[in-house]
Formats: structure tokens, sequence, C-alpha cells
């Protein structure tokens, strides 16, 4: 085959490619992804409900200036009730910040140890757990235990378990999916037994303390443990593509305001949330920015060091196969440009 032939089937594969792969990518995605750059956050938040995004809220700490709000679409859609600011939201896994700090005091204080196991703290589970007596309290926080994740189990969130036990019982004896300490894998089974170790030496729901130990110094009085802690009327709607139903009733864990997990997660990172010697037990242990996802909720807590901005992004609207997901980190991204513009 000559040099030219080579060529010219080499572009008609390539393109046959491009066009295959195209196929496969969602169009909204890559209408997100290439639309101008709108001037303000205000304007990309609107964006956000034309790409299909029941409500959104946004929240904006740039050190040095006053906390901004961003809102567009639907705190209840059937209502016809504009977003609120103030809204509470299912924060999700952005809990899991709140766990490792509080994880973080009770190591500092000497009543956890990080190098200990889960057998050493739950001796029921030896058996249940494989690897229990060598993974240790530190492999949970960080996500490298190889325990499976009982959220999924098939179908898990058409009906969700309700207690420890039920959640544990889902992956209760199977193998686990890699050596203590080998690999990564995120697992909410970790969280579930961190709970469950905190709350036994606590002797009460650790809640509690992270209300003391955290939310009290800070001032926060608009986080909660559940939603049966918190006026309905308050909580963002929450929904997801091919369900009918308003998903706010559902208890999924915290609650909090967009200015409340901002006001935390600056803490964090500025070191404020800490007494003398936590800080570094932290770093060894957990980062500083999370996402969270269940049913008909998307939150995303993340800071940006060179901008010093805290940005907090709560979206409403969930789908099964986690488009909205995608879409909706572009727009963070974008959020993000915004303000780099608007600096320089």
């Amino acid at each position: 085959m000559s040099q030219k032939r080579t060529k010219s089937v080499l572009r008609i594969v390539l393109f046959l490619g491009t066009a295959i792969s195209l196929f496969f990518v969602p169009w909204l995605l890559v209408k997100a992804w290439i639309l101008p750059l709108p001037d303000t956050i205000q304007q990309q938040a609107e964006q956000a409900i034309d790409h299909g995004f029941d409500g959104i809220v946004v929240y904006v700490d740039q050190g040095g200036e006053m906390p901004q709000y961003y809102t567009a679409g639907w705190h209840e859609r059937d209502a016809k009730i504009p977003a609120k600011p103030d809204a509470l939201f299912k924060i999700a896994s952005i809990s899991k910040l709140y766990d490792a700090v509080a994880a973080t005091k009770l190591v500092a204080a000497g009543r956890l140890d990080l190098d200990k196991t889960v057998s050493d703290y739950l001796p029921a589970l030896k058996g249940s757990i494989e690897n229990a007596e060598r993974i240790t309290l530190k492999m949970l926080i960080q996500h490298r235990s190889g325990i499976p994740n009982f959220t999924d189990t098939p179908n898990f969130w058409a009906a969700p378990t309700e207690s420890f036990e039920e959640s544990l019982a889902l992956i209760s004896g199977k193998p686990a999916n890699f050596e203590p300490g080998a690999d990564y894998e995120y697992c909410n089974t970790n969280y579930l037994l961190i709970n469950k170790i905190m709350d036994d030496e606590l002797g009460y729901p650790n809640f509690k303390f992270i209300q003391k130990e955290v939310l009290e110094p800070l001032g926060l009085k608009n986080t909660f443990g559940s939603v049966s802690e918190v006026d309905l009327a308050q909580v963002m709607s929450g929904y997801h593509v091919g369900y009918s139903s308003d998903l706010k009733k559902n208890d999924h864990g915290m609650h909090a305001t967009a200015a409340d997990v901002g006001t935390f997660l600056r803490a964090l990172n500025d070191g404020s949330i800490f007494k003398t010697g936590e800080r570094e037990i932290y770093i060894s242990v957990y980062k500083f920015e999370h996402a969270g996802w269940v049913p008909g909720y998307q939150s995303f807590a993340k800071y940006h060091q060179e901008l010093d901005a805290v940005v907090i992004a709560f979206y409403n609207t969930t789908d099964p196969k986690l488009y909205n997901w995608n879409l909706s980190e572009i727009i963070n991204k974008r959020i993000f440009k915004i303000l780099e513009r608007q600096q320089n």
C-alpha cells in the first residue's frame, strides 16, 4: 500500500473513531463544556437550569470579601417556590469530612487509636468481615480497607437500609476487594464502621460530639444530623430522573445550608477547627474537600487555595446514569474559571 493511501486510510479510521466516541458522549455534556464562559456566576447558575437541573444553590466565600450567594431554578418545583440561598440540603458524603474531624479529635484525646483494628473495636465482626483483624482505623478513614461497599449492592437505592445491622448484613461474609492497605476504593462501609466505633467509644450518637466540638465553636446553627430534626419546608426538594416524587422526606443523614458547609470547610482548611496537635493528625488521614450524592441531591465542597475561595454547590437533580454528576462537575470548573477571570 502506498504511503499516500496509508495516510488516507488512517484519516478515515481516526474520523470514524472520533465519530463513534462522540456518538456515545451525551451532547448535553459537550454543549456545557464548549459554551462561552458567562461573565458572572449567577449567569452560570441560570445556565445550569437550562441544562436540566431543577434547582441550584452556590455559595462563594473568597478571602477578604463578604460571602456571596447565587441561586436559580426551584426550591420546590411543584409549588413554584424559587431556590433559596438558605435552604437546607442533604449533603450526603460531605459528612465524611465531619466524621474524619471527629475521629481525629478522639484520636488526639487518646480515646481512639489509628493503629487499632476493626476486630479490636468491634470484635463481633471478626469472621463476618474479611481481614477485620488487620484493617486499622486509619485504613477505614482513608478508604484503604478493601471492605465491599454496602451501597453498591444491587438496587440499594430503591430500598435503602435503615440501621447499622441492616447495612452491614449486605456485605457480611463477602470476600475483600483487596488486601488491607494495598489499594484505594471509596467505600461507605468504612464510614458506617467508623461511626459505630465512635458511638461505642462515646456512649452516645457521635453527632452530639460533632455538635459540641465542631458546630458550636464555629457558630453553625443550620447543620443537622437527620431530616427528622428539621422543618421540611426548609429542605430543598430533590428530584431523580424517571422518578416523579419529591425526595426531601428521605433520611440520608446530615442536612446543612451552603453557608454552614462553607464556614466549616474554611475552618477545616485554615486549621481553626483544630486544637493543638489535631491538624497534624488530620493531614495524615484525610482530605480537605468532598462531594456527596444521594438520589435527588448532589453536593460539592471545594477550597481553591490560589484564589483563597471556598465554593459550595448544591444541585437538586440526579439521574440513573450519572450524567448530571458529570454535568455538575463541568459547571463547578466553570465557576472557578469565572472567579479566576474576575480576580485577574
